[in-house]
Parts: C-alpha cells; structure tokens; sequence
C-alpha cells in the first residue's frame, strides 16, 4: 500500500503525528511519500522518502499574499504542479491530509487533481480552519457563523493573518474546495472537534475520532531533586501549569489570580513554557522556568507536581493533560473543547470555563483531601500509548485498500 501524507510543516505537534504514523506503517510494509512547506528551522534525521516543495522564495511570496489578499492557500501554484507531479509518479492508494493553512501549498490545484482522480483522502483536522471562513479557533470569541456563512471575522487580523477581512468569500471557497471529493474520511483527535464538523458544510464526510497519543517510555513517573534545585519545600503543594504561547488562551491570566488566592506558605505556582515577556508579568510567588531542556525533565517537572491545572479557553485535545496523567500526577482542567475527554472521575476534575473560584474550590479540595492517586492516574494513562492511536490510522488505511 502506499501513503502520501501532506503536512504545512516539518516539525511540532502535527508532525509528530504524521513521522509517528509513519513510523508504525512502515513496519507494517506500507510505503510513504511525506511533503510538508518550507522550514525557517533546520530539520535533520528525515526519512528519504520526505520532500519539502515549498521553497523559501514560494513560502514567503504566499504569505506576503496571503497577508494582502486574505486568501490563505490560494498561492504556491507552480510548486504545488511539481509536487503533484511526485504524487503522480508515486501511485498513492490513499492522501493523508493534515494542517492545510501555513502558506504553503495551493489548495484549489490540490483538490483538483484529488478530484480528477478519484483518490481516496484520509484529513486530520488539528482545529477548526477547514470549514471556517478564517479563523482557526472561535471559542474564545463566541463566533458561530461558520455554521451557516462568515462575514465581518472577528480575528481577521489573527492567524492566519491577513491585512482586511476576506472571510465571507473564503467560506465560499473552502466550501467549494473542500465538498464533492468522493472517498474522503475526517478524523479528529477529540469527540468535539467531530461534534463541530457536524454542524459545518463537511457534514456529509464519515468522521472517525482517533485520540492524540503520548510515548508513555517517556511521560512516566520520573523522580529527581526538582524541588531542592527550586528551594520548594516538602510539605508544599505544587500546582503545576505547562504551555508554549503562553497567554489569555493558555490562562496565563487564571494563574496570577491564583497566585493571589493560595497561600504563600501552602501552596508554589510553577508554570514552564514561559518567556522574558511573560516573566515581566508574572508576581514573584510564581516560580517561571522557560523552557525544559528535554522531554525527561518534563516528565521529572509533571512528577514532582502534586497538581497539574489547565484553564484553557481553547483547545482541541492537550497533550499536557496526558502527559501530566502518564506521571501519576491529577488535572484539573477548564472544560474548554476536548481539554476533558482524556479525564475520568480516579485523575482529575472539570470546572466551567472562566470559573476561577470554582477552579480555586477544586485545589484546595485536592490539598485537603487527595481523591486521587498516582497508581489511579498510570491506570488511566496506558490508553494514552502514541503507537495504538498511530495503529488506529493504519487499520483505517487498509479500509481503502479492499
């Protein structure tokens, strides 16, 4: 069997997922042509079967465009022939789909020559981009127009940026593109992100759920002096908070009004993933480490915390609620898209998004009362393992091969 993936990038969460599936399906004797747009970030140890198309003039004259016109995936017509003609030579069976926005591909000449030829397309979607007219995310906003037509975006000016607002006729051409293709299949990592593609104008695809996975070798309970390097001492209860783009969608906000609210001599605040700018915002009772020197010293950080919180307001399915389980370490969590499915009532809690004194009432519970234990945690982890969810894409290939 052979497999075109596309992805906009050769690094990050979405190409993990695609180097793991990948990885998995090449020991099950399936052949693999992998594309992604131009890095900015030298990237080693790719497989040979791995091309970039997307060179640096085409990626920066798309996103310039993209900017200017409002048209996300309207541009790099010439590298997007070239790539075609790989794919063609290539003979897939099926095309797997991940992040399309990242200016780097022309998404009309794709579906076109997807069209024409009748290939069978597996896409995962990351987030909501592919039946917006714009945005990637809307919670935060509390914009339901996608659901019937954009117009007057909210977030035009978000990611992916553009310099006026060109939503309405995006929605029109994301639904002309993305409906019609035969043999198509959407699969979202969380049941929401499903439940969302249902209400669009991709009702009509099958949807299969395949969870996001962890490598459980590495996010295990893993011991070390973290709180002697950091002068926290023993009785203290750490509550931990992990993000990379740390902000009011992260709640970066939440942790400085708890800060406020936990006593000093109970309770330490330890937030990773932070930076200078964050730094400058943060009250001196919250201990900020930048950045974690490997994925082992994150799993010693999630291990040495006695809480991991998460007040996101947007998300699709963290990985950091699940890496923190995997530790023996229990979430408490906003219940912000599908922040809550990996959670059950032996590792963690839910509390209503924006419900600080909710989320402040479940800490000092947890302090007080510690409902739940490291071994009720690691029983809950081992549906996290990363090669059974990248398994699942496999078996779902095979379905296209009949």
């Amino acid at each position: 069997m052979r497999i075109v993936e596309i992805n906009a990038v050769p690094y990050g969460s979405t190409m993990k997922v695609m180097m793991g599936i990948y990885t998995i399906g090449k020991d099950a004797n399936i052949d693999f042509l992998l594309g992604t747009g131009y890095s900015y970030h030298p990237i080693e140890n790719l497989p040979n079967c791995y091309t970039c198309f997307s060179g640096f003039l085409s990626k920066s004259i798309h996103m310039m465009l993209s900017w200017i016109t409002g048209r996300e995936g309207g541009f790099s017509y010439f590298s997007t022939r070239s790539f075609i003609k790989q794919i063609k030579k290539f003979h897939p069976d099926v095309i797997h789909l991940h992040n399309l926005h990242g200016s780097y591909i022309n998404i009309p000449t794709l579906f076109e020559f997807i069209k024409a030829n009748n290939i069978p397309v597996v896409w995962t979607l990351h987030d909501c981009w592919a039946f917006t007219g714009h945005c990637s995310h809307f919670t935060m906003v509390h914009c339901d127009k996608w659901k019937t037509g954009c117009y007057e975006c909210p977030q035009y000016n978000e990611y992916p940026c553009s310099l006026f607002d060109n939503s309405k006729k995006m929605y029109r051409l994301k639904q002309e593109w993305f409906t019609g293709v035969k043999n198509l299949t959407i699969v979202t990592p969380s049941e929401w992100l499903a439940g969302l593609v249902k209400q669009s104008f991709l009702e009509d695809y099958p949807v299969k759920v395949i969870n996001n996975g962890i490598d459980l070798s590495v996010f295990k309970p893993t011991p070390s002096n973290f709180r002697e390097e950091y002068g926290i001492p023993k009785g203290k209860f750490i509550v931990l908070g992990v993000a990379f783009g740390w902000g009011k969608r992260k709640g970066l906000d939440v942790f400085i009004e708890l800060s406020k609210r936990l006593e000093q001599d109970k309770f330490q605040i330890v937030l990773v993933g932070t930076d200078e700018k964050v730094d400058k915002q943060l009250p001196k009772n919250i201990i900020s480490i930048h950045r974690t020197q490997n994925q082992t010293e994150l799993a010693e950080i999630y291990t040495a915390a006695d809480l991991f919180v998460n007040p996101t307001r947007e998300d699709n399915y963290p990985t950091v609620n699940m890496e923190a389980i995997a530790c023996g370490t229990p979430v408490v969590t906003f219940d912000t898209g599908g922040s809550s499915e990996c959670i059950d009532e032996t590792c963690g809690c839910v509390v209503s998004c924006d419900d600080i004194e909710g989320l402040e009432v479940e800490i000092r519970k947890i302090y007080v009362n510690k409902p739940y234990t490291a071994e009720a945690c690691l029983e809950q982890a081992r549906q996290f393992e990363r090669n059974c969810r990248f398994l699942e894409y496999v078996e779902l290939y095979k379905t296209f091969d009949k």
